[in-house]
């Protein structure tokens, strides 16, 4: 996946269209349209849309994964640029500098809060749809993954090309790996192998000024910055290339749910207590709503699972029958919780049904007492909404083991699990509803806060919350006014952050309500 960077041309374009525009800024499109295609090295007008454009809404609306964003109120692009190599990317850069326009980048369209395809200000989006090219390398046990690639067509693809390579990143097929990589990424083989970001050996990108850059020809600390920083805060990244990791032929799944009769509480709490102390081979991720719902990831056959069962969790009661057997791939498709067993599955880029939701997340440094799950039963039983639930994802074996400056992710060691809350709006039945069900979402939130991380209290960077903090909309956002959500996402890792980003875009072109800010300048 080398490219041959047309930088200069669009540098001396770059430099003509400042002459040309020098006066003043424009949000008119057509000059920007103008801008774009005199970058003429390929034919760009073919992957340019336009709200006079007859498909400008179908590609505006096909990934936008949250339906809550789909309303006529929300702000949308001047122009949405579906690039198919790299001198697209590079001129629609240069071309929103001179221009006014800021850009939002679309990967698979899963950010919770929109972000990927929204802004208060006039916006062209680089929706990264058609560029989505994977080639796996299976003796050098690596693989090349474009931007718009989903992480289930990067499964399949591995899969198409070994029995026995897998990827450790997360369960919902349809995220973009653009996104998901460059926040982190976790899954059903964080235990064993970290995280996506840990997995990445090197990245394509275009910077503030138009060049096309690798692990190369970047800073080391721009590489470490944007494995789990956030990509979009530094410029746009185009491909990845990750190191494949080994699973075994045949892999174990299971998943058991217990109510309260069954004695759930007590479950949870010996979960609490022995899910980071289990082999690496084996997480055993945690769902509660009224219930708990036990599901797991065993790297070998049940007859090993079930002994090792028996002697760590002998409580929840596994039997050979709960078990079943599979080759890795095929569990990608269980952990998705489709009812389809067909690979098929994870080449679906949209979910089906639409879904509206409100995400947020914790992290967990002791257990939840009995009291503390008590209530939480208690307020999922007043919601009443079957699919709102709380995820708790096991950390332990070698998340441990992973300094927390190693990239800019900071949740290791000392961490119990991740805690995700995920709740749908059920907007058809009306914004009051939809508002109903976010309220409710804070409502749990902010009971947990007891219970949870403190000073500050944490938050992953994929499961955006804009309840924790935003920049400014308009002018300058300084360190310390980020550092109310930066140090929630990133802890002490920030400021290495906003170092990187001072010296990669100084004057903040790439920003947006929680993009990493500058120490040194305004914009």
């Amino acid at each position: 996946m080398k490219h041959s960077s047309p930088y200069l041309t669009v540098v001396v374009i770059g430099l003509l269209f400042a002459l040309a525009y020098s006066t003043s800024h424009t949000h008119d499109h057509e000059h920007f349209l103008q801008c774009l295609q005199l970058q003429n090295s390929t034919s760009i007008s073919e992957v340019v849309y336009t709200p006079s454009n007859s498909s400008y809404s179908s590609i505006l609306q096909f990934s936008i994964q949250n339906r809550r964003f789909l309303s006529k109120t929300t702000p949308k692009p001047l122009v949405i640029v579906t690039p198919l190599h790299a001198s697209h990317v590079q001129a629609t850069i240069i071309c929103s500098q001179l221009h006014g326009l800021q850009i939002r980048t679309r990967s698979g369209g899963h950010d919770l809060e929109g972000l990927s395809y929204i802004s208060q200000v006039p916006f062209v989006i680089i929706d990264f749809m058609k560029y989505r090219n994977i080639q796996v390398d299976v003796e050098k046990r690596t693989a090349w993954a474009q931007a718009g690639a989903t992480i289930g067509e990067l499964y399949y693809s591995i899969s198409k090309k070994s029995k026995t390579l897998a990827f450790p990143a997360g369960i919902c097929p349809s995220v973009g790996v653009g996104g998901h990589f460059s926040g982190g990424g976790y899954g059903y083989l964080m235990r064993k192998y970290g995280l996506a970001a840990d997995n990445i050996i090197d990245a394509h990108m275009v910077d503030v000024k138009g060049r096309f850059l690798d692990r190369e020809t970047m800073s080391e600390d721009l590489f470490w910055a944007i494995r789990g920083g956030g990509g979009a805060s530094f410029g746009v990244i185009l491909a990845w290339k990750v190191k494949l990791v080994p699973v075994p032929p045949t892999v174990t799944v299971f998943r058991v749910e217990r109510t309260l009769e069954q004695n759930a509480t007590m479950l949870v709490m010996k979960w609490q207590n022995v899910a980071i102390k289990l082999h690496k081979d084996l997480t055993i991720r945690l769902v509660l709503t009224t219930k708990a719902k036990f599901e797991a990831l065993f790297l070998g056959g049940k007859d090993k699972l079930i002994p090792l069962m028996q002697e760590r969790f002998p409580e929840l009661g596994l039997v050979k029958e709960d078990c079943t057997e599979m080759s890795w791939i095929e569990s990608t498709v269980y952990m998705a919780g489709s009812s389809s067993k067909s690979l098929q599955v994870l080449l679906q880029r949209t979910p089906s049904p639409p879904q509206s939701y409100k995400g947020k997340s914790d992290f967990l440094k002791h257990p939840i007492p009995e009291s503390g799950l008590e209530g939480i039963w208690q307020l999922f039983k007043e919601n009443g909404d079957k699919d709102a639930l709380m995820e708790l994802v096991p950390y332990g074996g070698i998340m441990d083991e992973i300094p927390q400056s190693e990239l800019p992710y900071p949740h290791r060691s000392g961490n119990l699990c991740l805690v995700g809350y995920l709740v749908p709006l059920h907007q058809e039945d009306g914004d009051e509803v939809a508002q109903r069900h976010i309220d409710w979402t804070r409502k749990l939130y902010s009971y947990m806060e007891p219970f949870v991380s403190k000073s500050p209290r944490k938050a992953y960077i994929n499961y955006r919350d804009l309840d924790i903090g935003v920049n400014n909309i308009h002018g300058y956002t300084s360190y310390e006014q980020a550092s109310i959500w930066g140090h929630k996402y990133f802890n002490n890792n920030f400021k290495r952050l906003a170092l990187v980003k001072t010296k990669v875009d100084p004057l903040n072109f790439f920003r947006y309500e929680q993009s990493i800010p500058t120490l040194l300048f305004k914009a």
